[in-house]
Order: structure tokens, then sequence, then C-alpha cells
């Protein structure tokens, strides 16, 4: 049977999505789904993971310190009875416990085919002769969330989905983890969880969504839908073309097109060493991505915990410049700077931090032309030949660490050996002597508006410096309506504050209002500043994680519209242009104005009681410049 609402060739089993057809055979760009990169992938399974299954007493030699507490003797009869009814033998007992955990679920087009790589990973470390635990935890979508109250919670489920493994990790006595993850928050979250608990474990991209095919056959996605919005506010978009564009830009599962925050992260946790090599550029309805799952990962952990390879043993300062250099490279999210703060943090690394990142983006030029500043998506960037040809070339222009270890227990620079380059003629990366931007386009922003940092994304043409009159709102939705009346003209640098991990409380993405910036035509036109964060597929002239944020007395809660604002990208400053003296007294004002809305959240807390994740969030989120990460 095949469900209509989950499109042709789709059939709804017990909550799962399966293909009833081959997705090539579908899909308007089926050209995108090839077998080529999987017989690399092959390859490199053959190379670094010779055994793919183990005997019994091959396994039960391996390390189990943490399932031998739990079942181990005659007095773990009571938990061995409970396991046993869950479908453990006797011979299980005896081997490593791994949790085999994803971000399934139907909430979003990210996480649909979770379930089914869950099951499969399952059957591949079964098959290396450990013992898969399935579990789930949570995901929020942003696309869905975008420009509501909810998406106050995006990037809290960040610390919940790490909370959550952590809690059944610990709880379950697991000797290992799978984690299984598609939508934005699901790959820090993971990572941030296998560096906390730091037992063998791996991560497994969910995959990117294929591009959908336009009404005028062009590849389009959601950013096409949110521009398509502010088009129609502008008038220029009609309600049957924007119909259209709603009903064809999502064609089925996966994480969203581009080298938005999904794709960013995933590349940036391969670059990392967390994940298998080639986890990051298959599709998600592939071929390639579901024997990933079956064929490479149990081998893979079983390799991990014979080696004793644990996640902060591949987390190295080297790691995460190498993580940072292909968040570069790529043109990727600027939440990665977020996230690759948090997992510093994780990591025991609290001195890696925006400088740090800035000194890698300042040396890596942009490479990729992807969505959303250029024309192709991720699924492009496989057919072409995936992540690794990349890796590969900035090991050779010494851009990466190579001796940094992965979780094959190899270097890098090892995984990467022989690895062919880019056939020619190819469109998605451009050679070193020719890139898209000499230096990142991501910019670390100090100055008397951001004394502790902010981030900007300039990579377009929308120039590298601006300078105008702030026109300031107090929140995105103000914010939102202020650009759909027109009341943003050219010149205008827009001002959203109040939106900050603290002020939020949850640092919504600004995506609505750029999407609305983009859909009148003022992209480049005008500048935004935010204390908020932006999606990754946000373009233009955009700064956001603006630290202090205005809820704890930040600068940019004492702007005035009408001030003058200067952004000097390569000066790395924004600065208002106020004397000394009147900043200091809008300073005091700010922090008195600050001092009374956290008083007034104690009194009438954010989600309405001081035990909801909002209020607990406020009370507990550092800013943005430390990740946003939650501290007791």
């Amino acid at each position: 049977m095949v469900h209509k609402g989950l499109g042709q060739g789709m059939a709804y089993v017990r909550g799962i999505i399966y293909y009833s057809v081959s997705p090539n055979e579908l899909h308007p760009f089926r050209g995108l789904l090839t077998k080529a990169p999987w017989n690399a992938l092959r390859r490199v399974s053959e190379e670094f993971f010779r055994v793919t299954a183990m005997s019994s007493d091959s396994a039960a030699a391996l390390p189990r310190p943490h399932s031998a507490l739990v079942v181990d003797g005659p007095d773990r009869a009571g938990a061995r009875s409970m396991l046993r009814g869950v479908g453990l033998k006797s011979a299980d007992f005896a081997r490593p416990q791994v949790g085999v955990v994803s971000c399934w679920a139907t909430v979003t087009p990210c996480n649909l085919n979770l379930r089914e790589l869950q099951d499969l990973a399952g059957e591949s470390v079964r098959e290396a002769g450990l013992v898969p635990m399935h579990f789930n935890t949570v995901t929020v979508s942003d696309g869905i969330s975008m420009g509501t109250p909810g998406m106050r919670l995006s990037l809290i489920s960040r610390e919940v989905i790490a909370d959550s493994i952590e809690t059944v990790t610990l709880a379950e006595g697991f000797d290992g983890l799978v984690c299984l993850g598609a939508c934005d928050k699901n790959m820090p979250g993971m990572a941030m969880a296998m560096l906390r608990i730091n037992r063998p474990a791996l991560f497994v991209y969910g995959g990117s969504i294929l591009p959908g095919c336009g009404p005028k056959g062009d590849k389009v996605d959601i950013r096409t839908v949110y521009e398509a919005i502010g088009g129609y506010h502008k008038g220029s978009v009609s309600d049957k073309e924007l119909s259209d564009i709603e009903e064809c830009a999502i064609p089925g599962p996966g994480s969203c097109a581009g080298m938005y925050t999904a794709n960013t992260m995933s590349c940036a946790l391969e670059a990392m060493g967390l994940a298998l090599p080639g986890d990051a550029s298959p599709p998600a309805v592939s071929e390639e991505k579901r024997r990933q799952a079956r064929h490479l990962v149990g081998a893979a952990l079983a390799n991990m915990m014979r080696c004793g390879i644990r996640p902060r043993d591949i987390v190295t300062r080297q790691a995460l410049e190498n993580a940072a250099a292909v968040v570069s490279a790529l043109g990727g999210s600027t939440n990665a700077c977020l996230h690759l703060v948090a997992i510093a943090r994780e990591a025991g690394l609290a001195d890696f931090g925006l400088d740090e990142l800035q000194s890698v983006f300042q040396r890596t030029p942009v490479l990729a032309d992807l969505f959303p500043s250029g024309c192709h998506a991720m699924a492009d960037l496989h057919e072409a030949g995936g992540l690794r040809p990349l890796l590969r070339r900035m090991l050779s222009a010494g851009l990466l660490h190579g001796s940094a270890v992965t979780c094959t227990g190899r270097t890098l620079a090892e995984d990467l050996k022989g690895v062919e380059d880019y056939p020619a003629g190819q469109k998605v990366i451009r050679p070193m002597s020719d890139p898209i931007k000499a230096t990142g386009h991501l910019i670390i922003f100090r100055g008397s508006l951001c004394p502790n940092g902010a981030v900007g994304k300039l990579i377009g043409d929308e120039g590298d410096s601006f300078s105008g009159p702030a026109i300031v709102y107090e929140n995105e939705e103000a914010a939102y309506v202020g650009v759909s009346r027109g009341q943003v003209q050219p010149g205008h640098v827009v001002v959203v504050r109040n939106e900050g991990p603290v002020g939020g409380p949850g640092m919504r993405e600004m995506l609505a209002v750029t999407a609305a910036i983009q859909g009148r035509g003022l992209s480049g036109r005008v500048a935004l500043i935010t204390d908020g964060r932006f999606s990754g597929a946000t373009k233009g002239f955009v700064v956001g994680h603006v630290t202090p944020e205005s809820a704890v007395g930040g600068p940019i809660g004492a702007l005035r519209t009408g001030d003058q604002i200067e952004i000097d990208g390569p000066g790395r400053q924004i600065n208002v242009r106020l004397a000394e003296s009147e900043l200091a007294a809008r300073l005091s004002e700010a922090a008195t104005v600050a001092a009374e809305a956290s008083a007034e959240a104690k009194a009438d807390p954010p989600g309405g009681s001081r035990t909801s994740v909002l209020a607990k969030y406020r009370r507990l989120v550092r800013q943005a410049d430390e990740g946003a990460i939650v501290v007791s």
C-alpha cells in the first residue's frame, strides 16, 4: 500500500518508510543517484575492516566494563531476566552491549529514514558480535518551527538530545554507541553526548534530501519556499506560484538539500573523525546510505573497542581545526561556530573558541558552489565524488592536519590515501587556484557593538563592508512585519534583539526575516544584525550571535533607530558611531532594562512555569561565544 501523503513509490509500514521501487526511477534528478561512490566506500570497508563478523569467542574478548556491571553474577539475575524479555539470549550476556540511538520521527522529513537505518545499523552491530540495544531521542524541525514561538525550542533540543543519550547510556550500562541523526541539532547534540560519555562511539548521518523539481524544471528546496513567501508579500509571486513551489520543494526524506546546518555539521563530523569516511554526502534515499549502515558500522565499532579508541581520543584541537576548515571550504552555516565551540567544551578543550575558529577561517578559501549562495545541492556534491576528494585536496594544500586520528583507528592522511580527485568538468568544487572566495566566508567580529564576538557570513556579491542607519526591532516577529510592510529600505542596518540564548530564550534563527528581505529584493542592499542565530539557508549581509546579548545588558540593547552602524569585514569590526559618554550612558540604561526583564522572567517565567524547559534553559545557558552550552 502506498500512502498518498508520502509520495509515489513510498510504502508506509509500521511507521517506517520503505521504497517499493527504486528512488532512482522516481526522481526527476535521478542522475544524482549513482553506484560509483558506493564502490569507493566498499573499498574503504575492505581496507579498514577486513573482518565484518566476529565469532562469539572474539566478541566476548572485547572489553565490556559497563554492561558487565549490569548483567554479570547471580545478583544480576533480575536484570538478565528483564533483558531476556526483550530477546537477549544467554550468549549475549558475555558480549559488549551497544546503544543504537536515532532521532527518528515523522515530525520532519529530515529524519524520516532513520528508523530503517537504525535497524540496518543494529544488524551490522549484531553481525560484528556485539549486542545492539535500540532507543530513540527527540528532534525538532527548524524548517517547520521557523518564524514561530516553537523555534525557541530548536537550540534547546541540542541539549535535550545530549542529555537523553547520556541518561540512557549511563543508566543501561552500554559499552559503546552508534548515533544516527539528520536534522540540524541532531549532529552536535549527538557529538556532545559521545564526548561527554566517552565510550567507543560512531556517528551515522541520515543523508540529505534530493532537491525538488520546480515548476520550471529548476532545482528547488525549502529555502526557495521561504524566499517565495517574501516575493508573495512583495507582489512578485502569486498564490498559484507559491502553492506550486510549496508542493514540489520537499520530494521525500532527508536533511535540507543545500550546505545548510545539517549538511555543514555532517561534513564537519566526518572531517573531525567521528563519522566513517564517506558518511556525509550520500543522499538519504540512496542505496549507498543503507549499505553504509548495514555493512560498515558494526565492524568499525568493534575495531574501536578492540583498539580502545574513544571520542576524546579523536576530537583534539587538530580535529576541531580540520572540521572548521571544511566548514569554510564548503561555505557552511554560521551555526557551525556555535556547535564547534560547544563540542570543544565537551571534549575538554575550553580554550578552543571564536578566535581559534577565525584563525582557521582566515586561511581557508571557499571552494564549494553550493546552496544557499551557490548553484548546487548536496546531492550534486555526492554525484561529483563526495566530500573525500575535497579533503584530499585540502590535505595536499596544507589546510588539514593529516596526523589527526579518526574513528577508523588510522590518521586522516591514511584514510585519504588513494582517494581519486574529482572528475574533469564537474562544477561543484572549484580548484584551489580559483576559489569562490580567497578567505573564509565566516567572520568573527569584535567592536563596540559586540565586544565578546559576533559571527558574520559574507560569501556572495553583498560586499565585505556596510554602513547605515539602524532600524531596531525588539524581536523576530516585529522585524518580519517591518520588512514585509516596507519599513526597511535600502541602506538600513536591520537590528533584531532580545533573541539571544537568554533573551529568547532559545536563540531563534531569523530565516523568516532574511527570506523576506530576499523576497523583497533587498538582499545585499541592507544588513541584518541580531543576537539570535541564522538558518544555514540564509544568504545576504548578515551578522548574528552578537555577544553579550541584549538580555544581559549587551550593547545591542543600547541601540536606537537612526544610530549609525559601521560593519568592517576586512577589519572584523562592528561599531556604533556614538560618543563614549553617550554609549556609556546607554549601556547603563540597557543594563537596567535587562535586570528588569530578568526579574519579570522570574515572576512570569517563559513556558508559564519555573519548571518548564524554557525557564530552566534561561537560567542555565551561557552566551553564544561559549557555544550556548548549558552549565549548572
